[in-house]
């Protein structure tokens, strides 16, 4: 038994995670945006499909030429970040990578997500933030959710969906390294197995530095 992972009953718990398909995890992250308080349901479902699909369809993008490896990302509850200055870098932290493994072999998984497939997907996930964030894909993403905030004649102003960035990475990473499931599935079940340990902080495994 890992000295991390806790005992079966909450291993249970993150296992039965994989009864919900793939976009209600979309859906789950919108409504812990709060932004989003308040929004209809399948308006929610309708954007995180729509960013799913969008970050999918994007062709795969170079990583960034530093990649670097620290070990303290349970301690700060993050598997991977980007950072643009002052190159553009993405960070891995080793032991939530390592911790999400021994999830993937304890759950049965392995046919989703095969060894080295974390890994990869998490930087395939912060290497395509760079054009979600200032690329063209931006604009594109906002056309893809239909969140129009203005109508004026010929013009029309698409709003920004707090979170869909965050999803589309996810149905990005799915896509380009073949994974039977989004990797929200596996967050979600890393952020259920981890839950109760002590200290650990709250929030996505995935950080942004601009």
């Amino acid at each position: 038994m890992s000295a991390v992972l806790p005992g079966p009953e909450d291993l249970a718990a993150a296992g039965r995670l994989a009864e919900l398909d793939d976009v209600e995890f979309g859906v789950r992250l919108l409504v812990n945006t709060p932004t989003h308080t308040g929004r209809d349901a399948e308006l929610l479902r309708r954007w995180a499909r729509a960013a799913d699909a969008f970050g999918a369809d994007l062709p795969p993008v170079e990583a960034p030429a530093r990649v670097v490896e620290s070990e303290d990302g349970l301690a700060r509850g993050l598997l991977a970040r980007y950072s643009s200055r002052p190159v553009p870098t993405v960070e891995l932290f080793t032991d939530t990578l390592a911790l999400a493994e021994e999830l993937v072999d304890r759950l049965g998984w392995r046919h989703w997500y095969p060894a080295g497939s974390v890994r990869a997907a998490a930087v395939a996930h912060e290497a395509v933030h760079a054009q979600l964030h200032h690329g063209p894909a931006r604009k594109s993403l906002k056309r893809a959710l239909g969140h129009v905030v203005l109508r004026a004649g010929r013009h029309t102003l698409h709003g920004h969906v707090a979170g869909a960035d965050e999803i589309a990475a996810h149905g990005h990473a799915r896509a380009v390294c073949g994974l039977g499931r989004s990797p929200l599935l596996l967050t979600a079940a890393l952020a259920r197995a981890v839950e109760r340990l002590p200290g650990r902080p709250q929030g996505s495994p995935h950080g942004r530095k601009k």
